[in-house]
């Protein structure tokens, strides 16, 4: 066979070997889950929702979306929600991708512990845009096993958002946000000698104080520490407003009043139930009686009285010491914060109307009690600069005839 001959057959046999090939080729898979490697919640839905539900442990939470665009807490006295909580949360949802498809089968994803955990959007007409449930975390690799609505599938997603069922942990903390350099004056009550106000011109100024004691200076550093206390105040807990503990704070109250610059004031008023010492109730004798009766009878303090005299001289007479009452001391109460604004509109006056607010105890008691903690030892007056001394001057010689 001519060498031309055998190669034209091979490029013939080559040529029929690849068309076999892609005859006989198996079709390409089928497409993957659409969800795989997308955001488990888009954007869209998040802007979309007028309504967050949250739930778990038999527990569920509901923020809303106000026309003005904040957030309430409907489930927490409709209080205003703290946005950086909400934010930071819907971030991590938006973050969040879905990694692969579990499983589909039903047998397999009830052991992944579907439970009541839920996230759900809603949109202005009530209507559930996204119902996303949440199963236990993976033990291997990290992320959290997810189910969208109804479906008969089970996902894993590398979530890492935690679902704070406590309403009360979703309202805004913040009562107070005065900053000090707006601050133009502050008026500190004191229970000896009234209160001092304490004020300055400009920001950049030093305080200078109403009742300033001779060779004294206000102590900048207390102010401060004083105008971030009672400038800046978070709740920690509420209570009904005819609560007995509110009704005895109100009559215990230390009065603070900020002004600023721009002349407007707000009044900060803290206080709470005083520590109280109470006498205790008498103890029960042996046979278990009370008061008096516990004494005895006539005839058994007569035989007390019998045995103090027949004591020997010098010999230790119990009978004779006074009995100390004994007192038991009932803790001070929470400490609540009542707050105004001078200005109507303000959002903090409508809010003082819904609850009481408590505040952490430390804000309170770190607070000066006496007025000489706010001066100090002024600097001495510089010392006169001493008058420069002449040298004599000599007169100038006559000039000469």
């Amino acid at each position: 066979m001519k060498l031309k001959t055998l190669i034209v057959s091979i490029l013939i046999l080559a040529g029929l070997s690849g068309a076999a090939y892609l005859a006989r080729r198996p079709a390409p898979p089928p497409s993957g889950d659409a969800r795989i490697n997308q955001p488990m919640v888009d954007r869209a839905t998040i802007e979309k929702a007028t309504k967050v539900r949250l739930s778990d442990a038999g527990k569920t939470v509901e923020l809303t979306r106000q026309p003005d665009g904040t957030w309430r807490v409907p489930t927490y006295y409709d209080m205003p929600a703290d946005f950086s909580k909400l934010s930071g949360f819907v971030g991590n949802l938006t973050d969040a991708k879905i990694q692969r498809l579990v499983t589909a089968n039903a047998e397999r994803i009830a052991r992944l512990e579907f439970k009541d955990t839920k996230i759900e959007l809603l949109d202005s007409t009530g209507q559930v845009q996204l119902l996303v449930t949440l199963g236990k975390n993976a033990e291997t690799g990290g992320g959290r096993f997810v189910r969208f609505g109804a479906e008969a599938k089970a996902y894993l997603a590398n979530l890492s958002a935690w679902l704070d069922p406590e309403a009360k942990n979703w309202a805004n903390a913040e009562l107070s946000n005065v900053k000090p350099d707006d601050i133009a004056k502050i008026e500190i009550p004191f229970a000896e000698g009234g209160p001092i106000t304490v004020s300055r011109a400009k920001k950049d100024d030093a305080w200078t104080a109403d009742q300033t004691p001779a060779g004294q200076k206000v102590k900048a550093d207390k102010i401060a520490s004083l105008l971030s206390s009672v400038g800046t105040i978070r709740f920690s807990d509420t209570n009904a407003l005819d609560d007995a503990n509110v009704t005895v704070a109100k009559a215990n109250l230390r009065d603070f009043k900020l002004t600023t610059f721009d002349n407007k004031t707000v009044s900060v008023s803290l206080g709470r139930k005083p520590e109280e010492k109470k006498l205790k109730a008498p103890t029960a004798s042996a046979d278990g009686k009370t008061g008096p009766a516990s004494l005895g009878s006539l005839a058994d303090l007569a035989k007390k009285e019998e045995k103090k005299d027949d004591a020997k001289p010098g010999e230790e007479k119990k009978d004779d010491k006074p009995l100390a009452p004994e007192f038991e001391t009932i803790p001070a109460g929470p400490v609540f914060a009542f707050i105004s604004h001078s200005d109507a509109a303000a959002p903090i006056n409508a809010l003082m109307q819904k609850r009481a607010f408590q505040i952490a105890e430390y804000t309170f008691t770190g607070l000066p009690q006496k007025a000489d903690e706010l001066f100090e030892a002024a600097p001495p007056p510089p010392a006169p600069v001493p008058a420069p001394v002449l040298a004599p001057t000599t007169p100038a010689p006559a000039p000469k005839k």
